[in-house]
């Protein structure tokens, strides 16, 4: 037991006689893992600009060739079949009326 304390006392009195530097260490976030902040900005900032310059010229050329345009579907009388009158008259809603004395 006493040398127990005998060594407690000498790591004590080693530990108290060390130097003590104050240099404090620089804490290292895994956002800075050594790159430059304003390196990765400018980086980032023209891979921005040539995503921006290859979208617009891709729009440009697929928007500059047009497109096909169908045949018109033929008019089937059947559907515009109206077994009963409409409150507001012969004509729907939102067509031309036809009863209107040209």
């Amino acid at each position: 037991m006493a040398t127990a304390i005998v060594r407690s006392a000498l790591s004590r009195a080693t530990i108290r006689a060390a130097p003590r530097t104050s240099v404090a260490h620089k804490r290292s976030f895994s956002s800075s893992a050594g790159h430059d902040d304003a390196y990765e900005a400018a980086k980032w900032e023209k891979i921005t600009y040539l995503g921006i310059a290859s979208c617009t010229a891709l729009a440009v050329y697929v928007l500059s060739k047009g497109h096909h345009h169908g045949e018109d579907p033929p008019a089937y009388p059947y559907m515009h079949i109206r077994n009963k009158e409409f409150p507001w008259g012969p004509d729907g809603l939102f067509e031309v009326k036809h009863n209107e004395g040209h």
